[in-house]
C-alpha cells in the first residue's frame, strides 16, 4: 500500500508559518524601541541640580547629555548652558526629554527642542515643598519606578529634622548669609535656604522675599538678628572680625549641602542640627 505524500500541502503550511513568524518579528521590532524609550527616555539635563536629582531617582543611565556646568558627568556630551543652550549638540543627541531650570527662557528652549522631544522647565529654589514638586515632576517625566516612595521618604525625613530643631530653637531670629566676605546676599523666606531655616522654627530676619545683596555690616545692622549664619568658611577673617564689633553670634556652616535643591538638603539639616541641637548654639 502506498502512502500518499502531501509535499505541496506541507510546503504551503510551512510558508504560512514563516510569514506569520516574520510578521510577528517585525511587529516586535517596532514595539521594542518604543518600550525602551518609555522605560528609560533619552534625557538632556541642562542644570547640575536636575542631573543630581535624576541620578537619585535612578534615572542616571537615561541621561545622554548635560550642560557645561555639570561636574558630575564629565564623560557625557555638553549641551551649552541654561541661558545659552547648544541647539546643534542637543539635536545630535536625539533626546526624548529635556529638563532645565525655569531660569531658562521658555521661547529659546522651545526653539532648541527637537520635534518629538518633551521640554520640562522646573524650579525647586522656592521652598522645600517646591523641591518635592520638582522631584515628583522629574520622576513622572523620566518614568522613575520607585520615585513616589523615595520622595515620600525624603519629605518625611526633612520634616522630622525640622521639627526636632523647632522644638529647641523656636523663634530665634536668624540672618542667613551666603558668606561673611565681600558683598554677600541674605536669604529671605521665599528662597529655599530661608524656608529651610523657617521650617525649623527660626524667625527669618531678612525681609526681602528671596535674596538681597549688601555688605555684611549693612545686612546685620538693618535686620538686627540674634544669630548670623554664614554659609562659608567659619574661620574666615571677616567672620571673626564682625562678631565682636557688632555684638552678634556668627555660626559658620559648610555651603555645599545648601546649594542643590534635592535630597542632599538632608545633609544641610544634619549640619544645622549638629550646631544648634541640644543648646549647642555658640
Amino acid at each position: 500500500m502506498t502512502i500518499p505524500r502531501h509535499t505541496g500541502h506541507c510546503s504551503q503550511t510551512t510558508e504560512r508559518a514563516w510569514r506569520a513568524l516574520c510578521l510577528l518579528s517585525s511587529v516586535l521590532c517596532l514595539l521594542l524601541p518604543v518600550a525602551r524609550a518609555e522605560d528609560c527616555p533619552r534625557i538632556v539635563s541642562q542644570s547640575p541640580y536636575l542631573t543630581r536629582a535624576l541620578e537619585w531617582l535612578g534615572r542616571g543611565a537615561c541621561i545622554v547629555g548635560v550642560s557645561r556646568y555639570d561636574r558630575e558627568e564629565m564623560a557625557l556630551p555638553r549641551t551649552g548652558g541654561i541661558l545659552d543652550p547648544d541647539a546643534e549638540a542637543i539635536r545630535a543627541l536625539a533626546p526624548d526629554l529635556i529638563v532645565t531650570s525655569n531660569w531658562a527662557d521658555a521661547e529659546q528652549m522651545a526653539k532648541v527642542t527637537p520635534p518629538g522631544a518633551r521640554l520640562l522647565r522646573l524650579d525647586g529654589f522656592a521652598s522645600l515643598a517646591d523641591v518635592e514638586i520638582m522631584l515628583n515632576a522629574l520622576a513622572d517625566a523620566s518614568h522613575a519606578r520607585d520615585g513616589a516612595a523615595k520622595i515620600a521618604a525624603f519629605g518625611k525625613a526633612w520634616r522630622e529634622a525640622a521639627q526636632r530643631l523647632a522644638a529647641k530653637n523656636q523663634g530665634k531670629r536668624v540672618l542667613v548669609l551666603s558668606s561673611c566676605m565681600g558683598k554677600p546676599y541674605a536669604f529671605g523666606r521665599g528662597h529655599l535656604v530661608g524656608d529651610l531655616f523657617a521650617q525649623a522654627g527660626f524667625e527669618i530676619a531678612e525681609t526681602a522675599p528671596k535674596i538681597r545683596h549688601a555688605d555684611v555690616e549693612t545686612l546685620i545692622m538693618e535686620t538686627n538678628p540674634e544669630i548670623v549664619v554664614a554659609l562659608g568658611n567659619p574661620a574666615a577673617e571677616s567672620c571673626r572680625g564682625i562678631a565682636p564689633r557688632l555684638k552678634v553670634r556668627i555660626v559658620g556652616l559648610d555651603a555645599a549641602p545648601f546649594i542643590h535643591p534635592g535630597p542632599g538638603l538632608l545633609e544641610a539639616y544634619a549640619e544645622i542640627l549638629e550646631v544648634f541641637d541640644a543648646d549647642k548654639t555658640p
